[in-house]
């Protein structure tokens, strides 16, 4: 099950389903070739549902796991419709089941969109719930509070509070996503939602008709559950979402969309605190000792000095985007006095609360944050010398923003905390996404995650990538790393943009390029009369950027990281693909630099092993965005010579879709051409 060698005679890229010979048929196959197949139900309830053989397999696949109670690493190209070939079996034979994915959009798609159409082309007797972290809950103390304290700094916050009253009043669930009229984004949801920290509990009077409770209620006794990987490691890190209490009674797990999985784990194992919370909490503790212990300490006083001495932690680093591990922190640095000095005040601080929480629960609510607060910045042990007291297991690296500086403690490898996370109960595990193996080959994906050795499987996309697309990398571009590579590509992609009448996706690796990439075109397309509305990542929300760009039919969208994948564009309003560089993570990322360390050590490549696969599988997941359906054409352009001239990129491009492959301008510009012309 595990043998991912490659098929003897596979032309290269060529696409092949990389499975050992097929096994004996499964006891829920030939149900699923009817469900699947010509005449079974899901045809006339999805109006443009056609039988796909990989699609089928995989189902099988996945009832088998189930039925085992295995893992399985279920690798689906584009166009596989890997989602009803997971939830067909989910449904019908998956017992209790916890479906996670990448994003809360994809979350809602879900469980407003896919499980219905399922439920009720099967006429599946199953509940589902979705369940979401607390932050997309209105909680009913907090608008109270905000509502009497009348804070609010602008006209905007005011009414949209007016809006979020109404809601409350009117809706079953309080998720903030169902009140479309107040941006998501909006500063005022911070005030008139809860964290872990500032949540009451049982304590709370409002505790019967609170929106995260209902939720998990609804949770624990549906039989499918609709979360997001965020929530899911929140909450096995933290317990605090609701998925901790699922868990137990869970008999089939699945991850869609597993390729985030390794970084959105290692976020949650890993520990971070930040000046930010320390400032929150004394902004809650001068509004709660103002409100119940007036006669108590001069609270403002109390604060300041705590306020003071997060600041100045934070001036002990310049503005914005930098990023340090420990070692890199010089040990004469003003960071690591600032920082004893902010754990004196913090116990200062907890001395006065200790004195005055008997007086209101909400006191002796902001006591325990702070006593968790200051156990968070001594857990973040820094030796001034620049030892790291960890051992290589962890990283110690700190990140300054504008306003706050955070200290982070990341752990190398998540894969043995995953793997204490799957023991214990027996229960099936499906990882599925497009992207998950380099060439066929699940190692990173498996060694990172500690499934080493369990059973994958790949099927591959019923697109005629041959036919529907062309790879095309241009000749004469300088290198990557050189001064006005950026303006090197647009000189290039310009000819291609046009011939493709815009319909087009750039996408760059850094927000620098984006910026300049977008500033080029605005000037360019004024000059060259070309008419192709231009939309940029940061200038509105990326739903709204996504709604606008189809509806165009012949823009640009100009984006970074938020655009290389989940991002469904069918049809000609997308023809074209520019990827400026392949996207190799900054070197000076801490942890990477860590993580190369520790490989090294060992004897390994840190760039075989580590930077060129997660390169690889970013890379496909931005290509994906080309062709999402069996009419779809275009061309995908990566820019970068690097492809071509250094010995890897044959790993690449062997891992991307069997397109057509060109390094000629005009043999592409005639792939736009109408065929009479």
């Amino acid at each position: 099950m595990t043998d991912h060698s490659p098929v003897p005679g596979a032309a290269d890229g060529a696409p092949a389903d990389y499975s050992p010979p097929a096994e004996p048929a499964g006891k829920y196959d030939a149900e699923l070739d009817r469900l699947f197949g010509v005449g079974g139900p899901l045809a006339p309830a999805v109006g443009t549902f056609k039988p796909r053989t990989s699609q089928t397999e995989m189902a099988k696949a996945i009832a088998s796991a189930i039925d085992g109670q295995q893992v399985l690493m279920a690798e689906a190209g584009t166009g596989t419709g890997k989602t009803f070939a997971y939830l067909v079996p989910a449904l019908l034979w998956g017992g209790k089941t916890i479906v996670s994915t990448g994003t809360k959009n994809l979350q809602d798609q879900l469980f407003l969109r896919d499980i219905p159409t399922i439920r009720q082309a099967l006429k599946a007797p199953v509940s589902v719930a979705l369940l979401k972290g607390r932050s997309n809950y209105v909680c009913h103390f907090h608008l109270e509070r905000t509502l009497q304290n009348g804070r609010l700094t602008s006209r905007d916050d005011v009414g949209h509070l007016r809006e979020i009253s109404r809601f409350i009043k009117m809706s079953n669930s309080g998720d903030k996503a169902e009140l479309a009229k107040v941006p998501e984004n909006a500063s005022v949801w911070n005030l008139v939602t809860s964290t872990r920290d500032t949540c009451m509990g049982a304590e709370c009077q409002y505790y019967q008709d609170c929106f995260v409770m209902k939720a998990r209620r609804e949770a624990q006794q549906a039989d499918v559950v609709v979360v997001n990987h965020h929530l899911f490691f929140a909450d096995v890190a933290l317990k605090d979402t609701g998925v901790a209490e699922l868990l137990p009674s869970a008999n089939t797990v699945i991850f869609d969309e597993a390729h985030q999985l390794p970084d959105t784990a290692t976020l949650f194992f890993g520990q971070s605190v930040s000046t930010s919370q320390v400032l929150e909490l004394c902004r809650d503790v001068l509004a709660e000792g103002l409100a119940h212990a007036r006669g108590g300490p001069d609270w403002a006083k109390v604060v300041t000095v705590v306020e003071k001495a997060a600041r100045d932690l934070r001036l002990t680093f310049p503005e914005g985007g930098t990023r340090l591990s420990l070692p890199q922190v010089p040990p004469t640095s003003s960071f690591f006095p600032a920082l004893e000095k902010l754990k004196e005040e913090l116990d200062g601080l907890i001395d006065v609360l200790e004195e005055q929480a008997e007086r209101a629960e909400t006191l002796e609510a902001c006591r325990v944050r702070a006593v968790e607060l200051k156990a968070a910045f001594d857990a973040w042990k820094a030796d001034p010398k620049g030892k790291v007291v960890e051992g290589d297991q962890a990283v110690l690296w700190v990140e300054a923003f504008n306003s706050s500086l955070q200290l982070h403690k990341t752990p190398l490898s998540i894969a043995p905390i995953f793997q204490n996370q799957r023991e214990g109960t027996p229960r099936s595990w499906i990882f599925t996404s497009a992207t998950l193996a380099v060439k066929n080959d699940f190692k990173h994906f498996s060694d990172q995650m500690g499934l080493t050795g369990e059973p994958a499987r790949t099927w591959p996309s019923p697109f005629n990538y041959g036919e529907q697309g062309v790879l095309y990398v241009p000749t004469g571009l300088p290198e990557p790393n050189s001064m006005g590579y950026t303006d090197a590509v647009v000189d290039c992609a310009l000819p291609v943009i046009e011939a493709a009448g815009g319909r087009t996706f750039f996408l760059c690796t850094t927000i620098r390029a984006v910026n300049r990439v977008a500033e080029r075109l605005r000037t360019e397309f004024a000059e060259r009369g070309l008419d192709f509305p231009l939309f940029v990542q940061g200038e509105r929300g990326r739903t709204e950027l996504l709604d606008s760009f189809r509806n165009a039919g012949n823009a640009v969208l100009v984006g970074s990281q938020s655009f290389w994948e989940g991002v469904d564009v069918r049809g000609d309003a997308l023809s074209l693909v520019i990827i400026d560089k392949l996207p190799f993570a900054p070197p000076d990322d801490p942890v990477l630099a860590a993580r190369i360390e520790v490989m090294e050590k060992q004897g390994m490549n840190g760039f075989m092993h580590h930077q060129l696969p997660e390169a690889i599988i970013t890379l496909k997941q931005g290509a994906g965005r080309l062709i999402r359906d069996v009419d779809d054409r275009g061309v995908l352009m990566i820019c970068d010579p690097r492809l071509i001239s250094k010995p890897y990129g044959r790993r690449i491009w062997q891992s991307l879709p069997p397109f057509k492959r060109t390094r000629v301008q005009e043999e592409v510009i005639a792939f736009f051409k109408p065929p009479s012309e």
